[in-house]
């Protein structure tokens, strides 16, 4: 199992539904590979307008997302386990979880193993990829008792 060195930057104004370090610890570990090796990241809590300055300068997209994922590149001759940074907007986790009728919890547990695993080269920009990525998803996710993130509740 890889252990995990996860710093934990709470920049968001309002805390209420924002999970403890320990929960958001957790389901990063479980979407971590089991390489045995120890790997260091970020998570970043901001709010509205961070996230859309981010989204807009890194992305091209001028409004606020869920989960924006920073994967690090060391240079091949330096050897460091730095993961990335994920940043995750607590108010737009909030509203996304209300419109989609999950759990608060649920969706932020989601979005921090999606985040997690894009760090670790997962993606979804063909079919093929969607489903691998979110198979892994679902897999993680139930493995910590959450239901299918991709099923709707009405």
């Amino acid at each position: 199992m890889s252990s995990l060195k996860l710093e934990i930057q709470r920049i968001a104004e309002a805390s209420e539904g924002i999970p403890s370090d320990r929960l958001l610890t957790i389901w990063a570990e479980a979407a971590l590979a089991k390489t045995g090796e120890e790997v260091e990241m970020v998570i970043r809590i901001v709010d509205e307008p961070e996230s859309r300055q981010l989204n807009r300068d890194y992305r091209g997209k001028d409004k606020p997302t869920n989960v924006l994922s920073f994967p690090f590149e060391a240079p091949p001759d330096v050897p460091l386990s730095l993961l990335g940074d994920l940043v995750i907007c607590a108010p737009v986790v909030s509203k996304e979880a209300g419109q989609q009728n999950k759990t608060l919890e649920a969706h932020w547990a989601h979005m921090v193993v999606h985040g997690t695993l894009h760090l670790q080269g997962y993606d979804h920009q063909d079919d093929q990829q969607a489903q691998r990525m979110e198979d892994k998803e679902r897999q993680i996710l139930q493995a910590l008792d959450f239901s299918d993130p991709y099923t709707v509740e009405k």
